[in-house]
């Protein structure tokens, strides 16, 4: 279900603000508008949708306008033109104190500097927002005292934020954003200022957090590992200008154009490819109907020394080798099911393949992708290998 629409919203900063549209439309980039109207290029012309209980990634390097783009979200920046809708309502039409109560109930928003006041304890911290809504003081406790518990920070409750280590001071932060129990979340580089191991813990809390609250997230970012790591989908901007939005598969296997392939230079793929993706087609035998002979002229056609098993359901079962299938032929065995083997590794469609890598790299079989007993496809040391090294040779390709 949409939760959020964006429709054609643009910023312009300057007095010339008109001129400077005009030169956007022509194609002009946002250095020449400066340069001839004094005027700065936001945002141009973004267009986007956001479901309900997705996290959806806006990342761009420095000057793409991402930050500018979050705060029009919440109208901290007014937009110059187009119009931003919440829930089927339109913001960019409200009153002041009708926005006040969009941002106090239905959005929050997480900084990367975290915002905490120095002067007051956690507990204190995690009530601000609470506060301000006029919420009452054994409501207002309960509900804060609930966030930081679901941070793992409720011992913490009493300290003040200087006795609290980086990262755990941007949980505090987080926790802040949830006890007004927002509808949408607004995170702004929310985690760029903390070392890379406390980075990843956070990123790691952030999607345990997410599939147990089930918010709508909107996060900035100016990492593509970090957009890839934890956006259900990604908008990447360039200039003010939003360039391409597709899942992190998507934007891998079809970037828009050579600006987006310079990004996958060096981006992991093991850590965004899933077994689902990878995966080729099984070539099967079924044991509630195939014998041993059935099985080698099989392999034969297909010149193959491995069929997996199934039944008439695609329940997968294990796996026959043309050895077993031989011997069981000679005996004169009527059925394979006696010679199915167990042995074969499964995965789910949704693994990584960073987690694939350490099982198959010892593997004598390929490994079975299997959803809920159904066999999907299986997977392949050579083709994971291929797979990996693509993006590399895509971008050379482009040079």
């Amino acid at each position: 279900m949409e939760k959020l629409r964006v429709e054609n919203v643009t910023k312009i900063f300057g007095k010339q603000s008109a001129n400077a549209m005009k030169l956007v439309e022509k194609q002009m980039s946002k250095t020449e508008i400066l340069q001839k109207t004094g005027a700065t290029v936001g945002v141009y012309d973004a267009s986007f949708t956001v479901n309900e209980g997705e996290i959806f990634v806006i990342m761009g390097l420095s000057g793409s306008g991402k930050s500018t783009l979050i705060r029009l979200l919440n109208r901290l920046i007014d937009p110059t033109g187009g119009e931003i809708f919440i829930d089927g309502e339109k913001i960019t039409r409200l009153k002041k104190s009708q926005l006040q109560q969009i941002r106090r109930e239905k959005m929050s928003m997480v900084f990367q500097n975290f915002g905490l006041f120095p002067h007051r304890t956690i507990l204190e911290n995690t009530q601000y927002g609470l506060e301000i809504r006029g919420i009452a003081k054994e409501e207002k406790r309960l509900k804060a005292e609930k966030a930081l518990n679901n941070a793992g920070l409720l011992a913490y409750k009493d300290q003040y934020p200087h006795q609290l280590s980086g990262g755990m001071q941007q949980r505090v932060g987080l926790a802040r954003a949830l006890a007004n129990d927002p509808e949408i979340l607004l995170m702004d580089e929310a985690f760029s200022a903390l070392d890379p191991l406390i980075r990843k813990e956070m990123q790691d809390e952030l999607l345990e957090l997410q599939a147990n609250v089930q918010k709508t997230i909107i996060f900035i970012t100016h990492d593509l590992n970090e957009a890839l790591r934890i956006g259900d989908r990604i908008a990447i901007m360039k200039d003010g200008k939003i360039i391409q939005i597709g899942t992190g598969e998507e934007i891998l296997t079809n970037p828009a154009n050579a600006y987006i392939r310079t990004f996958l230079e060096d981006v992991d793929r093991s850590k965004v490819l899933t077994a689902e993706h990878v995966m080729v087609r099984a070539m099967t035998i079924n044991v509630e109907n195939d014998g041993p002979k059935v099985a080698l002229q099989r392999m034969r056609e297909e010149e193959i020394s491995v069929l997996i098993a199934i039944d008439k359901q695609r329940q997968f079962k294990g796996y026959i080798t043309a050895t077993d299938a031989l011997k069981a032929a000679q005996a004169g065995e009527k059925t394979v099911r006696e010679i199915v083997q167990m042995d074969m590794p499964t995965v789910e469609p949704t693994t990584l393949i960073q987690d694939v890598l350490p099982i198959i790299s010892d593997c004598p079989t390929p490994i079975a992708v299997v959803d809920e007993g159904k066999l999907r496809g299986i997977l392949i040391r050579g083709v994971i290998i291929e797979s990996l090294s693509s993006a590399t040779q895509e971008v050379e390709d482009h040079e």
